[in-house]
């Protein structure tokens, strides 16, 4: 079984656990996904981040 760091979303602290040790929040694994030369979805990852920065949240 590999661990994998995870990050609350609620106070950002990091963890090995499901659920945030410390305030009992949501958590989400950190790292990226594996990269792909066959990338399907980078067009809309990529039209998204335009849109955030532009809305400037990000």
């Amino acid at each position: 079984m590999k661990l994998k760091m995870k990050r609350c979303k609620s106070c950002r602290e990091y963890t090995l656990q499901d659920v945030c040790p410390h305030c009992g929040g949501d958590v989400e694994v950190i790292y990226p996904p594996k990269y792909s030369p066959e990338d399907r979805y980078g067009k809309y990852r990529r039209i998204l981040k335009k849109q955030l920065k532009e809305q400037g949240v990000g």
